[in-house]
């Protein structure tokens, strides 16, 4: 087990016992407001190109993937009324430190997409699923609204695959290339200030 790992192993768990009078109360409201289930479970491509499921808080009216991938704009209308705020503040996130304690994702890594979009992967690009997923790094900092920026275009998914996709993945290499705890510390760092600021 590298120490990246066992830092990893170490936050999640910290995490998910620190955190959890919180993540109920998040739950009990998501129950209370909008009916479906508390978490959202989706296919994801991990390390290696293995699919596992990544856990969310639902945000979304339930079956909302089967409308599209992409989450258009701040008020996409599929979005919950709390779930505006769970994803402007990244809440909908920290399930994924179950993803974290099972060994299926870091707490620093590049963001795991749907089989749909790395079937679209150059050769190249394939290399990015050599390290595990993770909550966060460069990409998820520099695209924090990407929602906004898919809302202006009138071709969301195209902008996405042709525009953005690709930098996600060039800034993913800007992690992986120089993987160390110094990087690692550095970008959840600035993930967990970022987060405070909800912008």
């Amino acid at each position: 087990m590298d120490l990246i790992r066992c830092f990893d192993f170490v936050f999640s768990l910290v995490g998910l016992i620190i955190l959890l009078p919180f993540l109920l109360l998040v739950s009990l409201i998501i129950k209370l407001t909008s009916k479906g289930p508390v978490f959202f479970k989706q296919c994801r491509v991990g390390k290696g190109g293995k699919d596992f499921k990544v856990y969310k808080f639902r945000s979304m009216q339930v079956n909302a993937d089967r409308q599209g991938l992409l989450t258009v704009g701040g008020k996409d209308a599929r979005v919950t009324r709390i779930g505006y705020y769970i994803r402007r503040f990244k809440v909908d996130e920290l399930p994924q430190l179950i993803n974290v304690l099972k060994g299926e994702m870091s707490i620093v890594g590049p963001r795991p997409e749907v089989r749909r979009y790395v079937d679209m992967y150059s050769k190249d690009q394939l290399k990015a699923l050599k390290v595990l997923p993770g909550i966060t790094d460069y990409a998820s900092l520099e695209y924090r609204n990407e929602n906004d920026l898919l809302a202006l275009s009138h071709d969301p998914e195209a902008f996405y695959v042709k525009e953005i996709l690709p930098r996600k993945i060039e800034l993913n290499f800007k992690y992986i290339n120089n993987r160390n705890i110094l990087e690692y510390f550095r970008i959840i760092a600035k993930t967990v200030a970022t987060s405070f600021a909800g912008k």
